[in-house]
């Protein structure tokens, strides 16, 4: 045997040798990527073993290159039998991790609850959604014009003493109804129309069992041709059969600057009446402020507190408890 075929017999040898020791020790698949290449590659230990070949005779070749894919195919089946084992290792280190016991009792996560006032909110809304009627909304900080002028209210009207405005630095106002929304409402769109304006309202007033200076305010309103009080008292009937059933209802006559004739509406509650709404045909000056002629158009508006329907709908004996946050109350709705 010459020199030459003993050289790369030996390098192939020894080769073969390091690649099974450095396979064998690699604990990732990088590794095994960086070895394939360092090997097999075509820059590789082998690729670089055979390029001396081309000094063989002709009878050493056939020798030579057989021994060559001998040690390439052996490295090629170490090197895919190691990535096999190191990709299973690496998926049971996953599934180790990861692992449910369905023997372990869940986690308990309580679902929150709807507060009374927003029960209440959606349930007005879809009755009235229901009717056809649009929702619309205002600003809780008002003008003025918007909460006053335009919904009738003269400058020394006593009205607005009633409503026990609490005013801004700047001049605006807290508004005290939603019916601010419907003269913004009416001025943007033309009859016929109908709208429900859900929000809070602010007065200055006594806290009780009844009453609260902050609150929730539905308004409904509807505008056209030949509109009638009927036609008022009759929504009213559908609403309150709509969100109680049958339950004992009386109107009063009331006065309000922005509607003519006017009532108050009572529900029976705990043996006794209580004032739930007010309501009345639209004074035809609110028309006029907003751009209608009342001798082709008619309306009705009335506006409700929230809170004390929902004071009778859950038998709720104090409204401040709508505000208390107290848990042992809210969990029971």
């Amino acid at each position: 045997m010459t020199a030459a075929p003993t050289s790369l017999e030996t390098d192939l040898m020894a080769m073969k040798e390091a690649a099974q020791g450095a396979i064998a020790a690699a604990t990732t698949l990088e590794d095994l990527e960086q070895l394939r290449v360092g090997y097999l590659g075509k820059k590789g230990q082998l690729s670089k073993v055979l390029g001396g070949m081309g000094k063989l005779s002709a009878a050493d070749r056939p020798r030579i290159g057989a021994l060559a894919n001998e040690v390439k195919e052996l490295i090629q089946t170490q090197l895919d039998q190691g990535k096999t084992a190191l990709e299973a290792a690496k998926i049971e280190a996953q599934l180790a991790t990861e692992t449910l016991d369905v023997t372990m009792p869940g986690i308990f996560r309580p679902q929150g609850r709807v507060h009374p006032i927003n029960s209440i909110i959606d349930r007005i809304v879809d009755i009235f959604v229901g009717l056809g009627y649009t929702v619309a909304d205002g600003p809780e900080i008002e003008t003025d014009y918007y909460n006053f002028e335009a919904l009738n209210f003269l400058p020394d009207h006593p009205a607005r003493d009633m409503q026990d405005t609490l005013y801004l630095p700047n001049g605006h106002l807290m508004r005290t109804h939603t019916s601010n929304t419907q003269i913004r409402y009416m001025q943007a769109n033309e009859p016929p129309l109908r709208a429900v304006a859900i929000g809070r309202c602010y007065r200055r007033d006594t806290v009780d069992a009844t009453h609260a200076a902050v609150f929730h305010q539905i308004e409904f309103f509807a505008v056209d041709t030949d509109i009638t009080f009927t036609d008022l008292r009759g929504t009213i009937k559908v609403f309150l059969e709509a969100l109680y059933g049958e339950i004992p209802v009386r109107f009063r006559p009331s006065f309000f600057p922005f509607t003519e004739p006017s009532a108050e509406v009572d529900v029976e509650w705990q043996g006794k009446w209580l004032e739930v709404l007010g309501c009345g045909m639209i004074d035809p000056n609110v028309l006029k402020s907003v751009g209608y002629d009342p001798e082709i158009y008619s309306g009705f508006a009335a506006g409700l507190g929230v809170e004390r329907l929902a004071m009778v709908q859950h038998q709720i004996d104090d409204i401040r408890r709508l505000y208390s946050s107290d848990l042992r109350f809210l969990q029971q709705f």
